[in-house]
């Protein structure tokens, strides 16, 4: 199982998340576009720091606001997409994580965000790119994995395929127990982050409570258990929204591979997960 990371998960400059994150000994990175886009320097250099410490840029996010939307918008999305096609090729970042609209103008209609997304795994797959789709928590339209799991298999190219998150399917109360029967070659990438159970909705628990996970209160080795058993052999990552920690970043991310290894250890236990939902309070809803 290769290990990664997000940028947004450590705090510091973006080349001294780097290097703790190799130092730390993780496989890859996930490249989070506001730490990319605060660094004094080009995605090429940045991909070319990565891959000198031994580091993978995995994926590129994230994309937003994307499907669901009118012919217009699709047009005016599709050429932003060029430019973030134009950046991952520099970065040397194989996939895009597309998280699942938030706007409030959003067509509940899984045929036309099916074909709006084979538009966009089209026009990246020229680039020799492909595209995950994530739902969100708080999504306008499209908030569990199951449904957009739906929509990528109508979408039907090999270009797209499914990001899970725990956080994001954890979160929600409801139960999660079909995880396990996706096919494993519709997931593109696999997040892992933790949370408290606090009363506040999801969006705020996600951006202001992140924790590693065995941190928070969801069962994230349970949905790490279930996502292996689709037989996924692909890269796992944590994702939390950590960037205000005092700590350093090499501090975080030791503490961060030690997270991944111990809930990987768990993951593999004979412990079952309880996938009638695991986090009722704070669960978001869109």
């Amino acid at each position: 199982m290769k290990k990664s990371i997000a940028t947004v998960s450590l705090g510091g400059k973006l080349t001294d998340k780097l290097d703790a994150i190799a130092a730390a000994h993780f496989d890859g990175v996930e490249v989070f576009e506001p730490n990319l886009r605060s660094f004094d320097g080009s995605p090429r250099e940045i991909g070319r720091y990565a891959r000198n410490l031994g580091l993978n840029v995995e994926l590129f996010q994230p994309f937003r606001d994307f499907e669901g939307v009118s012919d217009e918008q699709l047009r005016r999305n599709l050429e932003r997409a060029e430019a973030a096609f134009d950046t991952m090729g520099e970065l040397g970042a194989p996939l895009m994580l597309v998280c699942s609209n938030t706007g409030p103008d959003v067509f509940d209609d899984d045929e036309r965000a099916a074909g709006q997304l084979y538009k966009l795994a089209e026009q990246a797959g020229q680039r020799g790119l492909k595209i995950g789709y994530e739902a969100l928590a708080w999504g306008t339209r499209v908030a569990t994995f199951d449904r957009a799991f739906r929509i990528v298999e109508r979408a039907n190219n090999p270009n797209l395929g499914l990001i899970l998150d725990s956080f994001h399917t954890l979160v929600r109360s409801g139960d999660w127990s079909s995880l396990g029967d996706l096919p494993a070659s519709r997931i593109f990438f696999v997040q892992l982050g933790d949370a408290p159970r606090l009363d506040f909705d999801a969006l705020t628990l996600r951006r202001n409570h992140s924790k590693m996970p065995g941190q928070g209160d969801l069962d994230v080795a349970g949905f790490l258990r279930s996502v292996l058993a689709t037989g996924y052999t692909g890269t796992v990552s944590l994702e939390i929204f950590n960037e205000s920690t005092p700590e350093s970043p090499l501090a975080t991310a030791r503490a961060a591979m030690h997270s991944l290894l111990l809930v990987e250890e768990r993951a593999r236990g004979s412990n079952r997960p309880d996938t009638t939902g695991s986090m009722t309070a704070g669960a978001g809803t869109p």
